[in-house]
């Protein structure tokens, strides 16, 4: 693999995580819809680097799931529940940023929160297993 591929990819690991730090500062700092919107974002760009380990780039949200789900998800390479909790995330991302009158409650972004550290966990695993780093 080009070492400005591998750059990338790390790039975007790096990205992950930092994101899903902002995601805690919001969380702690009672920003629930921003939180999620973060929370997303994090697993988005762990997702954009597991994409570029075979090559694969798509230009709008959808694509990268679309890509995720059938490189990824279909063939087992990444848990089922983890697939369904990006689509989630996706969703409620939109609603928080789009729609009027969304709230979150601090249960349920606290979860969100856990599930997303163990989806980047994952998903870095993964990417370490097919990249040299």
């Amino acid at each position: 693999m080009k070492e400005d591929i591998v750059r990338l990819i790390k790039y975007r690991l790096v990205r992950a995580r930092e994101t899903l730090k902002d995601a805690e500062i919001l969380f702690e700092n009672e920003r629930y819809n921003s939180c999620v919107n973060r929370i997303y974002y994090a697993m988005f760009y762990a997702v954009l680097s597991l994409l570029r380990t075979k090559n694969l780039i798509a230009s709008k949200h959808s694509g990268v799931r679309a890509l995720f789900h059938r490189e990824f998800v279909k063939p087992g390479i990444v848990p089922r529940e983890m697939g369904k909790f990006y689509d989630r995330m996706f969703l409620l991302r939109g609603e928080s940023d789009y729609e009027d009158f969304v709230s979150f409650e601090k249960d349920e972004v606290k979860e969100y929160i856990e599930k997303a550290t163990k989806f980047i966990f994952c998903i870095e695993k993964i990417v370490k297993e097919n990249v040299r780093m």
